[in-house]
């Protein structure tokens, strides 16, 4: 059966703020630069420089401002503009090719507001070439004034360039800021930016040095790593690239590395890149497109029936549903992504149309059911979308029979007779009103209510996610359809009470696809990141209550169906591994009373540890990075105790150090495990500093001493100097400054209440010299008493007191 392409009309631009203003944008200037916000409200249009006011309009559908803004001729205007693609309030990013870059964002007031202006190279002697923006991340790419002396004029101006990024914060009421600086690559060439949802792309321009015109690069923040591509080689090569780690890479050395990338080619004749689901597009002069897929390697797609007249003209290319859509002047062309067979080929009524990204996932937004995820054209004629009727024989469920069919449901698990119950009996028979109720109220026979509100809200999440399935059904088996099923049944399921059948789907979800359920399950959390590295979450007490619920009476789990939050660190500890620790502390914080299993249950880093394998055979790192912030005593000292024995000294006392004065107890007994280990061995010695910080204020120097004395070594001499060859013993010299640390406090008034307090206060002066005489007269006295020369507390010499060590 042939599929039937179709335009329908979304709007006609009459909803939305300025549409004459719009209108005249979009009808007189062909190079404008349009973008759409992720929920579909907002419609940015960007002029080039020396067009008339405004040069820069955001147009609103339903309530709201327009933002309208001119820059005075002489003035730069803004290099682009983009929508920040994770906020729920709009918010814009300007950004200047001299590094200015300001935030304008929609606060609690009426109105766009200048959020944070800042300035993207500091340092001056540099400018902004390319930029885009990707998931919480501001990417640009900037030259800079060539430093090298001894290359050739033109090899260094090839590679004076370098790609940064900032990070995009959230900030209380103000919603987002620019954060920290990064450096992703030194000494690149000219590369343009093209973000997708998931990854970056850095392709090749016209101004690219011709020796590295073939090469583009494909950065994966989620993954850490860089992926270098050659598409006319055949070649591609990862590496691991995290910036918050301090990875960065020099171009050159990058490819320095990489056998058979610097072959002579000829660079990428390219006419329009543009980014997709599945990766980077990429149509030549002579009608190919190509895609540049994520793991680097490259595939034909098709080939257009019409080629680019030249580098000047007009070109959109954009994917729905496994379908190619191209807009070539005039025309739109339909290619099977599979196949690369034409489907459909349309000629519009004008040339100047512009291809909009659908929605992100997750949006609210206010479209039709049948026009998710379809490809969105605009021009000054309306907006329109490029979508497949739905096949003949193929009929989507009514509201009604949704209701019958998830009662049927409900009804068969509570029922105990043998037989099946079915929607015709749910229909007729008068026992079950709710169901009946419910449809009368959505076919219309009871007035409107706050119920109905509520209930359809719920059923067209359910006719989305029926209407998902048949579109795949279909055969349109794209991995983005997969993934958005995923995501709404993970929303979905969290709204139950996740127990029995919806458990058991929660787990099968997270088998199948753990990416998509864990994306999910993040926007469900509104967990976000802030500067110091920590989890943040928005989310109500109710989710997490369903999140966190323990096993009941602590029993095994049955099948091999996880709990909630075991399930959620399964998967994270297989993810992302660096974010397990943090969730799990937030977790710790986000527990209350009573939310655990009927009696006792385990803590919840005990519930982590459970999903990571057996003792032993757990990730050491990780396993860590778990007991230490678990806030538990027996936790932390088992981490302290394996990192002693690792002899990793800094951690373990930065771990005793981290605890606050709520645990003096627990400092106390780590300050006492590594005290023992400095009696022992001389290897702490280079930490001693830090032990001092970490030795407790209430300790005496007496007590100190007796410690000390306690775990010194059985062999140990009398004897002030060991012999050859032997391990040096404990001397007063690195006891002192512990003691020190003990009298920090002042000498007390009053009689000494130690024999080894006054060391401390020494005050600084020799014992005096003894008296001279004959030598025979010292032999006199075999014994000379310490008192006839010595005052009482001041004559205990460093060798002394290490005889009594």
């Amino acid at each position: 059966m042939k599929r039937a392409g179709t335009l329908r009309l979304l709007s006609d631009l009459s909803n939305f703020t300025g549409a004459a203003r719009l209108r005249e944008l979009l009808a007189g200037d062909p190079a404008v630069l349009v973008r759409c916000s992720p929920d579909g409200r907002h419609l940015l249009l960007l002029r080039p420089p020396g067009s008339p006011a405004p040069q820069l309009l955001v147009a609103v559908r339903g309530p709201g401002l327009p933002l309208e803004r001119a820059w005075p001729e002489g003035d730069p205007s803004p290099l682009d503009v983009f929508f920040v693609p994770w906020l729920a309030r709009p918010a814009l990013i300007l950004v200047w090719e001299s590094g200015l870059a300001e935030v304008w964002g929609v606060g609690m007031d009426p109105g766009w507001k200048l959020l944070q202006s800042t300035e993207l190279c500091p340092d001056g002697g540099a400018r902004v070439m390319a930029v885009a923006a990707t998931r919480g991340r501001l990417v640009w790419c900037e030259e800079r004034q060539p430093g090298v002396k001894d290359q050739p004029e033109q090899l260094s101006t090839a590679f004076s360039h370098r790609v940064c990024f900032k990070t995009l914060e959230t900030s209380g009421e103000a919603g987002t800021k620019l954060g920290c600086t990064h450096i992703l690559l030194h000494h690149c060439p000219f590369f343009g930016l093209i973000a997708s949802r998931k990854d970056l792309f850095l392709v090749p321009t016209t101004n690219t040095w011709s020796g590295v015109a073939h090469v583009l690069l494909i950065w994966s923040p989620s993954k850490g790593k860089v992926i270098v591509a050659a598409p006319s080689l055949g070649l591609s090569h990862s590496k691991s690239l995290n910036p918050k780690q301090g990875d960065t890479w020099d171009f050159r050395t990058l490819l320095r590395g990489l056998p058979g990338f610097l072959s002579p080619r000829e660079p990428l004749a390219v006419h329009t890149w543009a980014p997709s689901s599945q990766g980077l597009l990429l149509l030549d002069l002579k009608g190919k497109v190509s895609l540049v897929q994520c793991h680097g390697g490259t595939r034909t797609v098709g080939i257009l029936q019409e080629a680019p007249v030249s580098l000047k003209g007009s070109a959109a290319l954009g994917t729905f549903h496994g379908t190619l859509a191209c807009v070539l002047g005039s025309t739109l062309e339909l290619l099977d992504m599979s196949s690369g067979r034409l489907l459909e080929r349309k000629v519009l009524s004008t040339d100047r149309v512009h291809l909009l990204e659908p929605p992100a996932p997750g949006m609210k937004n206010e479209e039709e059911l049948e026009t998710r995820g379809a490809l969105r054209l605009l021009s000054a004629l309306g907006l329109f979308c490029v979508c497949w009727e739905t096949p003949q024989g193929l009929e989507l469920p009514s509201d009604k029979d949704l209701v019958f069919e998830e009662a049927c449901g409900y009804y068969q698990r509570r029922s105990l007779r043998g037989t099946q119950l079915t929607p015709e009996e749910l229909r007729h028979n008068s026992m079950f009103r709710a169901p009946q109720a419910l449809a009368s109220i959505l076919q219309g026979h009871l007035p409107p209510s706050t119920l109905l509100t509520t209930l359809r809200a719920e059923l067209r999440d359910y006719r989305s996610i029926e209407q998902l399935k048949a579109q795949l059904v279909a055969g349109d088996d794209e991995e983005a359809g997969w993934t958005e099923l995923a995501e709404h049944e993970v929303a979905r399921l969290l709204r139950t009470q996740l127990t029995g059948d919806q458990l058991a789907q929660f787990n099968t979800i997270f088998q199948a696809l753990p990416t998509a359920a864990w994306g999910a399950t993040l926007q469900a959390l509104q967990l976000q990141p802030d500067r110091s590295g920590r989890l943040r979450s928005q989310a109500p007490p109710d989710v997490w209550k369903k999140v966190l619920r323990a096993p009941t009476g602590g029993k095994e789990h049955p099948n091999g169906i996880l709990p909630p939050f075991e399930l959620l660190c399964q998967c994270l500890g297989q993810l992302e591994p660096q974010w397990l620790p943090p969730f799990v502390k937030l977790a710790q914080q986000q527990g209350g009373p009573g939310w655990g299993a009927e009696g006792p249950s385990l803590p919840l880093y005990r519930r982590a540890l459970s999903v990571l394998g057996e003792e032993g055979k757990r990730p050491e790192a990780l396993e860590l990075e778990l007991l230490l912030g678990s806030g538990r005593p027996k936790a932390v000292l088992q981490a302290v105790r394996q990192l002693i024995k690792k002899e990793e000294w800094e951690r373990a006392l930065e771990a005793g150090l981290a605890l606050d004065a709520s645990s003096p107890l627990l400092r106390s007994e780590i300050f006492k495990l590594l005290l023992a280990e400095f009696a022992q061995h001389r290897r702490l010695d280079a930490h001693l500093p830090l032990l001092c910080r970490l030795c407790p204020p209430e300790v005496a120097p007496h007590e100190l001493l007796l410690l000390l004395r306690t775990h010194l070594p059985d062999d140990e001499g009398t004897t002030p100097f060991p012999e050859p060859g032997a391990k040096p013993p404990l001397t007063v010299g690195l006891v002192r400054a512990l003691l020190e640390q003990t009298g920090a406090q002042g000498r007390p008034s009053g009689p000494v209440q130690s024999t080894y307090e006054d060391i401390l206060w020494d005050p600084g002066t020799p014992p005096p010299t003894p008296p001279r005489g004959p030598t025979a007269a010292l032999q006199a006295s075999d014994h000379p008493g310490q008192e006839a020369w010595v005052p009482s507390g001041q004559g205990l010499g460093a060798a002394d007191v290490g005889v009594h060590l």
